[in-house]
């Protein structure tokens, strides 16, 4: 960005390259998994008992959505070497050398610190230190601790990408209760299949890049039998919030198709034409598929509740 206000100060821009640039740095900030984090942080919010006023709201979103991304620009500098290695993200800008790896981690770190005081000003201390916590155990605990070191990296890795529900309840009601633990743990259980399902048709990358993804540990067919035995774990827990009173049968009709399609298609995962180590005779399409299917489903889960919560607020709904 520094080449970028050079060049500005001394010739006309070229608007292609400065653009490039520009798109290079928010790469950085892995925004396509920023979606999903931000859409259950915001769910988080719109569910939680109070209100927010609609600028601080906005504010306590894109703290949300600018710590994701400074966990992920992080996590970027720090795994640029395997990314060098795997196919999927030898593009990307620290390996490619298009960005500088002092650069995207003092661009990171500035991020994360700037997100965590805005979120804690603008809403409150606890939203700000659940903020800080999900930063911090995705760099540390997963990013540099488990991710190179245990086939159950994405298992216990999962849970910084579960903080953002909580960290919406907290914005608007400085406090956690059931329901945001709930929502944690619904995307703790879902982060293994989802995951899993990725890894069974990129593991050459992983095992190229030495990350003990469990396919290269335990072999392909352990993990189909783990993706299907999360996902039966993680249909029930769906319905939990209507169990215990805290979503009506909106959110509960929604919540019992969305995990009877994941498990259909985990199921297809299991029972993929395959050789003798599990390996799919077939390109791995139906991992391909449960892999969509999964994004499909906790983003429409997470819809449901919020539209759940809205019918009964207005009173649609008793």
């Amino acid at each position: 960005m520094s080449d970028l206000m050079r060049r500005g100060a001394a010739a006309p821009l070229d608007v292609s390259a400065d653009w490039s640039e520009l798109r290079d740095w928010i790469s950085l900030l892995k925004p396509r998994v920023m979606t999903l984090v931000v859409f259950t942080g915001l769910v988080g919010m719109l569910v939680a008992p109070g209100r927010i006023h609609p600028t601080l709201g906005a504010v306590a979103i894109l703290c949300i959505a600018v710590g994701a991304g400074a966990a992920g620009c992080i996590n970027m500098w720090y795994d640029r070497d395997i990314d060098a290695v795997m196919r999927r993200t030898a593009r990307r800008p620290i390996p490619a050398g298009r960005v500088e790896p002092g650069a995207a981690l003092a661009f990171g770190i500035f991020l994360a610190v700037m997100s965590v005081l805005l979120m804690g000003l603008a809403t409150n201390a606890v939203a700000g230190a659940w903020l800080a916590g999900s930063i911090l155990f995705y760099v540390f605990i997963y990013t540099m601790w488990l991710k190179r070191r245990t086939p159950q990296n994405i298992v216990i890795g999962g849970a910084a990408g579960a903080f953002p529900p909580v960290i919406g309840w907290a914005a608007v009601t400085g406090g956690v209760d059931v329901l945001p633990l709930l929502l944690f743990a619904i995307v703790f259980v879902w982060t293994p299949p989802h995951f899993w399902s990725l890894s069974l048709w990129a593991h050459d990358d992983y095992q190229r890049a030495g990350v003990p993804m469990l396919p290269v540990t335990a072999g392909a067919r352990e993990t189909r039998r783990q993706i299907m035995a999360y996902t039966v774990l993680l249909a029930p827990l769906g319905l939990a919030p209507v169990l215990l009173g805290l979503a009506g049968w909106v959110y509960g009709a929604y919540a019992l198709s969305l995990g009877a399609g994941f498990l259909l298609h985990a199921w297809r995962v299991l029972r993929e034409p395959q050789d003798a180590a599990g390996v799919s005779l077939e390109g791995d399409k139906a991992a391909r598929a449960a892999f969509r299917f999964s994004l499909l489903h906790l983003a429409g889960l997470f819809a449901a509740l919020a539209l759940d919560h809205w019918l009964r607020t207005v009173g649609v709904l008793g």
